[in-house]
């Protein structure tokens, strides 16, 4: 079971290093001082908000980022930057379709319903995947955007590599439930990282900025469940999350590299519960709505 997820997240080393070579030749990407919207659904708008963060950190403008149906009528962007791994999930396709704002749309596959209606279309073919439940396509799609600002990947890349051997202690895989944190970009990472379990496993997960963990998420913390954090543990976090009995996973790994280690959690949760994470249950690999089908 879960041949082709882990085929797929074994791969992404490889993936990001295609990304990164990429990047600098691709077009569409937004300009310094453009108001972008970046949008996505599921996964694809989990990377979308953490781009969002980190071009707003790098100085490069104002980055909201949506899930496609709820960008907000009538605000002005400069340009719209779409994620979509098939390239014809119906929402992606009837935002662009409606935008007179210049767009840009990363996908796996080329030519689907979304890029016709887009001025510039990226295409990660190297990064499509056979699975439902997405990993190395949403990844490489964040380390092309992670690279076209500038940013130095060949660290990530390095502990990506250490991420697909590190490893995965029994109670994680037999933990009850598990909630996610991060700050700043990481944030996206978190809520993927719980998608990516409620999909993978049908696990119980949270996700949550860190600093919102104390505002009422921490009452659930209790021993055989794990308290996962993105990127840098926020002062006494570790202390609070100790008292709780709770185990608290950190890494010093680039926090992208630490979602690879969340994937093969997730697979090996899928594998002890006799589930399969290349079939998960009532998902399809894109949603396209029954009007847009026919």
């Amino acid at each position: 079971m879960g041949q082709e997820t882990s085929r797929e997240i074994a791969s992404q080393p490889e993936t990001w290093r295609r990304a990164v070579a990429l990047a600098p030749t691709v077009e569409g990407l937004p300009h310094a001082g453009e108001r972008v919207a970046v949008v996505g659904c599921g996964t694809s708008w989990f990377m979308a908000q953490s781009y969002a963060v980190l071009r707003e950190q790098s100085g490069q403008g104002l980055t909201d980022a949506w899930t496609a149906t709820e960008v907000p009528a009538g605000r002005d962007y400069d340009r719209i930057v779409a994620i979509s791994r098939s390239g014809t999930t119906t929402e992606i396709t009837q935002l662009l379709a409606a935008t007179a704002a210049p767009s840009v749309l990363i996908t796996a596959v080329a030519g689907g319903p979304a890029a016709q209606h887009a001025d510039h279309e990226i295409v990660l073919p190297f990064a499509d995947e056979r699975s439902v439940v997405q990993t190395r396509f949403a990844t490489s799609a964040l380390v092309l955007l992670r690279a076209s600002l500038g940013q130095d990947l060949a660290p990530a890349v390095a502990d990506a590599e250490r991420a697909l051997t590190a490893e995965l202690p029994p109670a994680w895989v037999a933990a009850d439930q598990i909630t996610f944190l991060g700050t700043g970009w990481t944030v996206g990472l978190a809520h993927e990282a719980a998608l990516k379990l409620r999909e993978s496993s049908q696990s119980w997960t949270e996700s949550y900025p860190a600093m919102e963990y104390r505002h009422g998420p921490i009452a659930i913390a209790q021993p055989g469940r794990l308290t996962w954090v993105f990127g840098p543990v926020p002062d006494g976090m570790a202390e609070e999350v100790a008292q709780t009995g709770a185990e608290l996973v950190t890494a010093d790994l680039d926090p992208l590299a630490h979602l690879v280690l969340l994937h093969r959690l997730a697979v090996a949760r899928a594998e002890a519960r006799g589930l399969d994470p290349d079939r998960p249950r009532s998902l399809s690999r894109s949603v396209v709505l029954a009007a847009e089908a026919g």
